[in-house]
């Protein structure tokens, strides 16, 4: 059974309470929360006054994915925001090692991203030391991609990883999850579905949720 943490990129804000509430409700586990910077990737989403304004009627964990450069500059200000989850990605960190031990003296769960291009041997160093490995399986920056088939494979291959060195990581992915390819994607060793237009298009939020759920 995976954890799920939907995506709210893909929410309303016009509604932003009411898809808060939707979320504290439902089967889901997490809020994922995407921040970008429009350098690291070409768009720009939401930063900390946001996640301050989802942190005080959220329910649920914040899960939260920085897609920034210097990611370091700023774990400080998100853990104060509220992170339960930080996940900074390993084309953006100078010295990884010591970003995932700053985010877990903070006391908040470290996680570490991988782009599609970016092998799963780049982090064989530091696997033991990271809370989850979020695997891209669409080139971020913008919600309602497809999902890159590749994937599957790259998700075994960090599966084997974990199982090799006994690490503790949990396997997240993000992109293009739906219905039609959640239980392809938890089979090949998925922990975490992040998934967004699947679950906020969806004509039964709540079923979808239910679904990925149950898998």
């Amino acid at each position: 059974m995976p954890i799920i943490s939907p995506s709210l990129l893909s929410a309303d804000f016009a509604f932003l309470k009411q898809e808060i509430d939707f979320i504290n409700s439902s089967a889901a586990d997490w809020f994922h929360l995407d921040i970008m910077d429009g350098v690291f990737v070409p768009n720009i989403s939401f930063g900390l006054p946001l996640v301050e304004t989802i942190k005080k009627y959220a329910k649920k964990p914040l899960d939260i994915h920085l897609m920034i450069t210097n990611p370091d500059l700023y774990i400080e200000r998100f853990k104060n925001a509220g992170a339960d989850w930080l996940t900074v990605h390993i084309e953006a960190c100078t010295h990884a090692h010591r970003t995932i031990h700053a985010i877990k003296k903070l006391g908040i769960k470290a996680g570490i991203s991988l782009n599609p291009h970016t092998p799963i041997n780049s982090i064989e160093n530091i696997i033991t030391d990271v809370d989850m490995v979020l695997i891209m399986s669409v080139n971020p920056g913008f919600g309602g991609q497809s999902f890159i088939p590749q994937s599957i494979q790259k998700i075994k291959e960090l599966k084997k990883l974990i199982q090799k060195t006994n690490s503790q990581a949990l396997i997240q992915v993000d992109g293009g999850i739906d219905t039609t390819n959640a239980k392809q994607i938890v089979a090949a060793g998925a922990d975490v579905l992040v998934a967004g237009n699947s679950i906020f298009t969806s004509s039964d939020r709540n079923a979808t949720v239910q679904f990925l759920k149950d898998i």
